[in-house]
């Protein structure tokens, strides 16, 4: 069965940081694109980051120069890397892969992130 582990989520203060990590299992992970999403309430979910298998990255404005992704594919896991967090920064954080040459997706099944005033 194919799974994606969020975990890393938290309440934090404004200007503090959190590390997500989502490990992915039963998929060949190298083959895959990796991102992270979040959703707040009453709102769509947007991308926030994401990496290709060749470690191409691409950011939200909203969050570029204070967030890093990164992936390990030996350890088949990506990394959100989140500093100087503030307020609109909380929703809940999702993992997704894609393997676009056979049209598979998978989602995790997310993880809160709470920045506190």
């Amino acid at each position: 069965q194919v799974q994606l582990v969020e975990s890393g989520g938290g309440l934090v203060q404004a200007g503090g940081s959190l590390r997500l990590s989502c490990a992915a299992s039963k998929i060949t992970f190298n083959r895959y694109f990796m991102g992270w999403y979040r959703q707040s309430p009453g709102k769509q979910r947007e991308l926030v980051a994401h990496i290709t298998k060749d470690f191409s990255t691409n950011y939200a404005d909203s969050v570029k120069g204070r967030f890093t992704i990164s992936r390990d594919n030996a350890k088949t896991t990506v990394y959100l890397q989140m500093n100087s967090l503030k307020p609109a920064d909380t929703a809940v954080y999702t993992c997704y892969a894609k393997r676009d040459e056979v049209n598979l997706e998978y989602w995790g099944q997310g993880t809160q992130v709470t920045i506190s005033s």
